[in-house]
């Protein structure tokens, strides 16, 4: 039986299944906006090698796996889990459910927040990126922002979250002229989004009256048998998959919204179907399952998840700038003037330092991301051959593919430390 393409460009396998497709037409010498040469393959594998070894020495058994939890801080996580233990009125189930509403909302506003916006924490340090949004989300999360009730301020529910306005975000997020924040609506919007999601999809989210994203281990729990608390990734991924009409309905099939999913001009001339020239990968969604697995594998439940190598390297900026600012990928020339001149046009030029711009759905940033997907499998490949050690996909993310993409981006963009193509930011594409 033939699966609808609004279900399978849904799935897991179709994300791996159509961007090895835009790689075979790479091999065919048919890409339309970026040059390969495989000849420094090997460059970024050792670079990536170099940063894990830096980070990690000999032990790699140290290296967590690809997380949201990683940016917050072990300290402040260490007193949060302290914290909640320390409460008599919290069995293990419900320090699980709350664990999972931060992880959720945090992931939810974790978007390119732009060059320039950063956090200053509790201790006086600025932040920006990543650990600066997940940061400021705890914070947010201990201060109440997306709790109904005052006397509960360390949940998330559904309430709690329609309450919340773009001005009260920019608030939590410390926005202002001096610190600009891009797609800040987008943020407060997705927040709404979810509260509407978590009371339409009782299945997953509701709790004795209560609509939270922590629910969801409920459900989890549910499809698990007698004490085995194994839960499978694809049950994680329905779950996530019912969040699909928070974003953006960028295309339409069947009246089904499909989120992170892409026309790919490469694939144009090879399409047998309607919709085979579509490109899926739920970016935020995996982000998000990664994180999940994670938070229920640290969770006092000691819950364990089956087939987590289903999930695909992160399609986003510093796993993809890596493999361009190392040389494997070279925007083609007439493509590489078009996004500096919308740069220049958009004003985003600091001083000499200007990298070329596109917006999100442009087929160019559709058919990098695509390669970032096929590439990561391969230097997750060769890194277990020349580190001669079993690592997972994401603790290659966790360990080099990422960093090495921050790193390099410092390194040549000193100013910025953005990446070598920048993505014009809706708040939702990062």
């Amino acid at each position: 039986m033939t699966v609808p393409p609004q279900d399978y460009l849904r799935t897991l396998d179709a994300i791996r299944d159509r961007s090895y497709k835009v790689y075979e037409q790479a091999q065919k010498g048919k890409l339309v906006y970026f040059d390969i040469d495989e000849t420094k393959l090997p460059q970024v594998v050792q670079h990536v090698q170099q940063v894990t070894r830096t980070r990690f020495g000999t032990d790699l058994n140290k290296i967590p796996p690809h997380s949201r939890l990683n940016h917050f801080g072990t300290e402040r996580l260490a007193s949060l889990r302290q914290q909640w233990q320390e409460d008599k009125g919290l069995d293990v189930l419900e320090q699980t459910r709350r664990f999972l509403d931060l992880v959720v909302v945090s992931v939810l506003v974790d978007a390119g927040a732009g060059q320039i916006w950063s956090y200053t924490t509790k201790q006086g340090e600025r932040v920006g990126r990543s650990e600066g949004l997940a940061i400021a989300s705890l914070d947010m999360f201990l201060d109440g922002y997306y709790s109904s009730d005052p006397t509960i301020k360390d949940r998330v529910d559904a309430q709690g979250l329609k309450q919340l306005s773009v001005e009260r975000i920019a608030q939590g997020f410390q926005v202002s002229d001096s610190n600009p924040m891009a797609g800040l609506e987008g943020r407060s919007n997705l927040l709404k989004r979810l509260a509407d999601i978590l009371t339409n999809e009782s299945q997953y989210f509701e709790h004795e009256g209560l609509h939270r994203p922590g629910n969801l281990v409920d459900y989890l729990l549910s499809k698990t048998t007698g004490d085995n608390k194994t839960v499978q990734v694809d049950d994680i991924w329905q779950v996530v998959m019912s969040l699909a009409p928070m974003w953006p309905a960028r295309i339409t099939i069947e009246g089904v919204p499909l989120g992170d999913v892409w026309p790919c001009t490469c694939l144009d001339d090879i399409k047998e179907q309607q919709y085979d020239n579509l490109v899926p990968f739920h970016k935020l969604s995996q982000w998000l399952t990664y994180s999940l697995i994670d938070t229920l594998q640290q969770s006092p439940l000691d819950i364990k998840v089956n087939g987590v190598d289903k999930l695909t390297g992160l399609p986003e900026y510093r796993n993809g700038g890596l493999l361009v600012d190392d040389g494997l990928l070279t925007l083609k020339p007439e493509h590489l003037q078009r996004g500096l001149d919308y740069a220049r046009a958009e004003e985003m030029v600091d001083g000499e330092n200007i990298v070329p711009l596109f917006d999100g759905n442009d087929p160019l940033i559709v058919e990098w991301r695509a390669l970032t997907v096929v590439y990561l499998d391969r230097i997750h490949r060769d890194m277990e051959k020349v580190m001669d050690q079993s690592l997972s996909l994401a603790q290659v993310l966790e360990a080099g593919t990422w960093t090495a993409g921050r790193e390099i981006a410092k390194k040549l963009r000193p100013k910025t430390g953005g990446p070598p193509i920048a993505i014009k930011s809706d708040g939702t594409i990062f």
